[in-house]
């Protein structure tokens, strides 16, 4: 084994690790990777950064825009409230949820579609005293197994394909993937509606349970100087049986008191730290406690119109691994941060010390500005109020959406490059005012676009130590009793495997090089093994950390780690199977 091998192997071992312990931005990870690569010499410069200028990440670009524009008519949020109608029965609302998130994620950013639909789902299943429990980790699969439909699905099959044209193959269509994909989304809608949907935990949404599952939020409060609480013990100031909130502990002179007696008595500058329920949080700091919020949770321009919301933080946030008191996010969103929700864990301590995580629900205070500003954001989305689209312009969202469908479609049938489409279509866009500059800037996710091109770097590096030969040979002489299928099956579970404890652009950047060497040493022409790799990156069904969209309902839902391995476990076998199959009968066995 050269040293070449070993230090990619080394700096692997660091990506997955950095990754899974999120101690970087996973853009950071990628990019401390790539520079220890080139530091050796095993990438050139050039080598390193040929990702930027690949057409399949510019595509990507060019899609994220184009999703976000359709977005922002409103069309999509009117097409939701029309489909989903407050009339329709617990299994009909499943199914259409489900049906018509898998169709559009074929097409369309699965992400926002599903930050989209958090709110819907919520709203109806309060009005129809159902749990949002039963709907959530369904809407997170229906947009993973829509996205596998199409080349354009996901941003995995594109970065794939980009690899592909990297390799001098010729590159993937659009409805290549569609031989795999639409009967394993049919085969997962079966599975869910009859199966899965009974292996669904039946628990209050997060908001509700806080104080039983000790899983709450957390509000800090301060004692002003004027405060008539100063002198009284907790019990007299009746802060022990305040209405759905609990006193976790009191900070004072920077010492924590906790548990807190009831006799414990209070003092000037005492920090109050809360649990509980939104609506109670909302009337503590409403109320005449005497207590009032720290200066961290202010905004300009306090009124009664002021909103409480709750958002989600992304996998690709600018305030990954930032304390709250150094997000600077009153001046950016003109919004305060309230409270801090992470699913599985006991936070304590002053909400400005706490270090924010991806998946992370926070409760904010908005300003009057709240909503224009969080508009193009890729910071967080918001989970728990529609918003309302006010007199919108059905012939504006129509055009816009059907034009897009239009392009996809010449692209299909193969009249224009999808690249090329895609751009005219934007330009047409910015020209007839549909959108301006400014807006398609702020459109742009430089992280997504980092981790894209970099992740090439990583799949070149892997070919240029021949790290890719060594681990394609160690599968095939594992599997080899299984013959090819068994090649596939191990292509397949590495990639699966990666994926649901890494992001899945990582676990397809390792692995691409190692499904071609597999099927250069069988002798065979590589499609079937490239397109294992592409599905066994997106099938993320067992952990809520391995794609966006589980981690969005992980905390909302007030799931556990182990619900998502309950349900997800028989999808991500039965994924498996399917996938194995069709990809060996049409790609190996018919060639």
């Amino acid at each position: 084994m050269s040293i070449e091998i070993i230090i990619l192997l080394v700096v692997i071992v660091f990506l997955i690790w950095g990754l899974y312990t999120e101690i970087f931005h996973p853009a950071a990870v990628f990019l401390i990777s790539v520079a220890v690569l080139v530091i050796f010499g095993i990438l050139k410069p050039s080598e390193a950064l040929s990702g930027f200028s690949n057409e399949q990440i510019a595509t990507i670009i060019l899609l994220l825009l184009i999703s976000n524009i359709i977005r922002k008519t409103g069309i999509i949020n009117l097409y939701f409230s029309k489909i989903l109608s407050d009339k329709s029965s617990e299994k009909t609302f499943f199914a259409k949820m489900f049906l018509t998130v898998s169709t559009l994620s074929s097409f369309l950013n699965n992400t926002p579609i599903v930050a989209m639909l958090i709110p819907y789902i919520y709203d109806w299943c309060k009005k129809k005293n159902l749990y949002p429990s039963k709907f959530l980790i369904p809407l997170s699969y229906a947009a993973i197994l829509g996205g596998t439909i199409t080349l354009i699905g996901t941003s995995t099959n594109l970065i794939i394909n980009g690899f592909v044209v990297e390799s001098g193959m010729k590159p993937f269509h659009i409805f290549d993937f569609a031989y795999v994909g639409i009967p394993a989304t049919l085969i997962g809608f079966l599975y869910m509606f009859f199966i899965g949907r009974r292996l669904l935990p039946a628990r209050e949404d997060v908001m509700k349970s806080f104080l039983q599952k000790k899983k709450e939020y957390l509000v800090e409060t301060v004692i002003q100087e004027n405060s008539e609480l100063i002198g009284k013990s907790i019990t007299e100031a009746k802060l022990r049986n305040l209405k759905g909130l609990f006193l976790v502990e009191i900070i004072r002179k920077n010492k924590k008191i906790s548990p807190v007696s009831p006799t414990e008595i209070l003092e000037k500058g005492d920090i109050l730290i809360f649990a509980g329920e939104t609506e109670s949080i909302t009337d503590l700091i409403s109320s005449k406690t005497g207590l009032s919020l720290p200066e961290l949770c202010f905004i300009n321009n306090q009124s009664p119109k002021n909103e409480i919301i709750e958002v989600v933080i992304s996998n690709n946030s600018s305030l990954i691994n930032k304390k709250v008191r150094d997000t600077d996010f009153r001046a950016k969103y003109d919004a305060a941060i309230l409270a801090v929700h992470r699913n599985g864990e006991k936070l304590s301590g002053k909400i400005g010390e706490i270090v924010l995580k991806p998946g992370d629900l926070l409760l904010l205070l908005a300003g009057k500005d709240f909503w224009k500003r969080a508009e193009d954001t890729t910071d967080f989305y918001i989970v728990s109020k529609v918003k309302e689209i006010i007199n919108p312009d059905y012939k504006k969202g129509n055009f816009v959406f059907f034009s897009f469908i239009f392009v996809i479609l010449l692209s299909a049938l193969k009249v224009i490059p999808l690249f090329t489409g895609l751009l005219l279509l934007l330009t047409i866009f910015v020209l007839l005012k549909i959108s301006s500059y400014s807006e398609v800037k702020k459109g742009i996710d430089l992280n997504l676009i980092i981790i894209a091109a970099l992740s090439l770097a990583i799949g070149k590096a892997m070919i240029n130590t021949g790290t890719a030969d060594l681990v394609a040979n160690s599968i095939n002489f594992i599997f080899s009793p299984l013959g090819i299928i068994g090649a596939l099956i191990g292509v397949y579970l590495i990639t699966n495997i990666l994926t649901e404890f890494i992001t899945n652009i990582a676990a397809a950047s390792i692995t691409f090089p190692i499904a071609v060497s597999s099927a250069q040493v069988l002798g065979l022409e590589p499609t079937a093994f490239i397109l294992a790799v592409a599905y066994g990156a997106s099938a993320s069904f067992l952990t809520p950390i391995g794609y966006q969209t589980n981690l969005m309902v992980y905390g909302i839902g007030n799931y556990k780690f182990k619900d998502f391995i309950k349900v997800g476990l028989p999808l991500s076998i039965l994924y498996g199977i399917i996938c194995i199959v069709i990809l060996y009968a049409v790609f190996v066995k018919a060639s």
